[in-house]
């Protein structure tokens, strides 16, 4: 009775207006369509404003911003960690992954794809063991790769965790680490193969970190981005052809995927520094080293050195580029407000409202706190 009813409505409406309102069904369905999408960034935001008043937590608020180092009370762990590997459903993941870090004191970065995970975090000893057993108790996760290192004060204002196509971005599709990168070579083994006159060694970061410290010998590309690197090698394959091509990065994460698009154009011979610069630092002697300058990192100590002692570069807060003490001498240089590369650039209004931030900044460290925009 109620279909029957229901087309007479119809065809009643069809006769007296002249549609049917079954050729309205494509406009109902786009709104249902719609519907569904603003119900879906509904529970988004809710998921985030349930996260958001920790991201946004100034760590020194939590810490005090000088640390007393002893055996005590060691300070902060940092863990700089990646695995490359199939993650289903990765965005299911975000919530509760920042939701542990921020219960336990944890900031830092974390990226989330289809491909992986990728980041650096820092806290209390206990917490970052604790997120490292959590993240491998997942299958997909086991033997993450992780460095550890040390710093007095915690590097990281606020924990966000973001959702990537790719955890390190090169914009190329197809490339698959996890089968098809080079060959690893232990920081033990490093230096034999990069002093071979066979070997092309190839720093895989971008040139701002270059700037400060590198391998001897190592091949530049003055890239600004990871995503510059593929334009790079097709530009200079016939320097590659025939020969070992060794990368290196920070950590290992982008030289990994660097090889693998190697390997995938033909070039056989490939290898990679396991660990990165940072598991070469910790390991090999400052007296065996064949490393000159300082490490970045993507944190509050601007860069490490042998040891993975914190180094002596900084950080323009204008341009966010590091500098060296020698770069820290120009006249071009003021603090918070401009250095050599990028003083000429900014005009005279920018340079104003630096010096007014800067002048924040020191009041905030006056009263002991730490100036988010420092």
């Amino acid at each position: 009775m109620s279909r029957l009813v229901s087309w007479v409505n119809m065809r009643g409406v069809s006769f007296l207006f002249g549609f049917n309102p079954r050729d309205f069904r494509p406009a109902q369905a786009k709104v249902n369509k719609i519907r569904g999408i603003a119900l879906a960034r509904r529970s988004q935001v809710a998921d985030f404003i349930r996260i958001k008043p920790c991201l946004e937590f100034p760590a020194s608020e939590i810490y005090p911003r000088t640390m007393d180092t002893s055996p005590a009370n060691p300070g902060f762990r940092v863990a700089a960690l990646y695995r490359f590997c199939r993650l289903e459903r990765f965005e299911e993941l975000r919530a509760p992954l920042a939701a542990f870090c921020c219960s336990r004191g944890i900031k830092g970065t974390l990226l989330l794809a289809a491909e992986g995970i990728n980041g650096t975090v820092a806290g209390r000893e206990q917490a970052i063991s604790e997120l490292i057993a959590w993240l491998e108790a997942m299958p997909e996760l086991t033997g993450l790769e992780v460095k550890y290192s040390v710093a007095a004060e915690m590097p990281f204002h606020r924990m966000k965790v973001r959702l990537k196509r790719e955890i390190v971005t090169m914009g190329v599709e197809g490339i698959d680490p996890k089968h098809g990168a080079g060959a690893y070579v232990a920081p033990s083994d490093w230096n034999a193969l990069i002093a071979d006159p066979e070997t092309i060694v190839i720093d895989t970061r971008n040139d701002y970190e270059v700037s400060i410290g590198t391998f001897q010998g190592a091949v530049d590309p003055r890239t600004k981005s990871f995503r510059e690197f593929p334009q790079w090698v097709a530009s200079h394959r016939d320097q590659l052809e025939g020969r070992k091509v060794a990368m290196f990065c920070t950590g290992g994460i982008r030289c990994e995927k660097a090889t693998a698009y190697v390997k995938s154009l033909g070039l056989e011979e490939v290898f990679h520094l396991k660990g990165g610069i940072l598991k070469y630092l910790e390991e090999v002697p400052a007296e065996e080293s064949l490393w000159q300058g300082e490490c970045f990192v993507f944190d509050e100590r601007v860069s490490v050195s042998h040891g993975l002692e914190v180094g002596q570069s900084e950080l323009c807060r204008a341009c966010r580029h590091p500098l060296t003490a020698e770069e820290r001498l120009s006249p071009k240089f003021s603090a918070g407000v401009s250095c050599p590369h990028c003083h000429d650039q900014r005009s005279d209004e920018d340079r104003a409202r630096y010096a007014e931030r800067q002048r924040q900044v020191e009041m905030a460290e006056k009263r002991g706190l730490r100036h988010i925009g420092s």
